[in-house]
């Protein structure tokens, strides 16, 4: 089974008509690649357009961020992210979407990155998203026609979180309301605190505090997924 964890990024870098620069945020790669590195898990990176992601909350005294910036191997993989045609989903045990406003623009117009998490998600791997990564969510649909999160227990950025930073206006959409509108029960905490949720193989958290957590709980599945794995070689061997 492979052990290679494909993460998402956003290829959007503009903040709605506020002039502003986004793209995805940084903590919320730093800090699961951080996790997914002590795992011994290969990491690879996709991107709606491919190329170049663009980078936001680039904060050098968190010391993880610093980490990232600093290695040439994993700025090299940012500067040069696969398109979703380069994918073959077969090969990734995870997906995983970062976060950034970004997303909310683009995660949800590209067919082909659902179709990888459907693909990887019904060979028995696991999805993980966090804050806005969710948004890459909203539009994967099983092959038996259902929503990957109807019926699941997800966290995200949530309505109250969008209005205090005064991006609810911004947005294209409410994420915390699309999910609902797919069938998923939204569990939060307060603003900005952590929350992580486990729902069958799908692992989502509500904000830039959750991030590492997701990772966490993505590694324990993987962990589990493998170990079953290789039970499984073992008896028909």
């Amino acid at each position: 089974m492979s052990q290679t964890v494909l993460v998402v990024l956003t290829s959007h870098n503009t903040l709605g008509e506020t002039g502003r620069d986004t793209g995805f945020y940084l903590p919320e790669v730093s800090h699961p690649v951080d996790v997914f590195d002590r795992a011994g898990l290969t990491v690879e990176y996709v991107s709606p357009k491919g190329g170049k992601a663009p980078m936001i909350g680039i904060d050098r005294a968190d010391p993880l961020n610093a980490a990232f910036l600093d290695n040439p191997a994993k700025m090299a993989q940012i500067e040069n992210t696969l398109h979703p045609s380069q994918v073959n989903p077969s090969e990734y045990a995870a997906m995983f979407y970062a976060g950034g406003h970004g997303t909310m623009w683009d995660f949800p117009k590209t067919p082909d990155l659902d179709r990888i998490a459907a693909h990887i998600y019904e060979q028995g791997g696991v999805v993980g998203a966090v804050c806005h990564g969710p948004a890459g969510l909203v539009n994967i649909q099983l092959t038996n026609g259902d929503y990957l999160v109807a019926g699941k227990v997800v966290a995200c950025f949530t309505n109250e979180e969008e209005v205090a930073v005064e991006l609810a206006d911004v947005v294209p959409f409410l994420l915390e309301d699309k999910l609902i509108e797919r069938g998923a029960t939204v569990a939060k905490a307060p603003n900005f605190q952590e929350k992580v949720v486990v729902s069958d193989r799908l692992v989502t958290g509500q904000n830039p505090a959750s991030a590492a957590g997701v990772a966490e709980q993505m590694v324990m599945l993987l962990k589990q997924q493998f170990s079953d794995w290789n039970a499984s070689v073992s008896v028909s061997a």
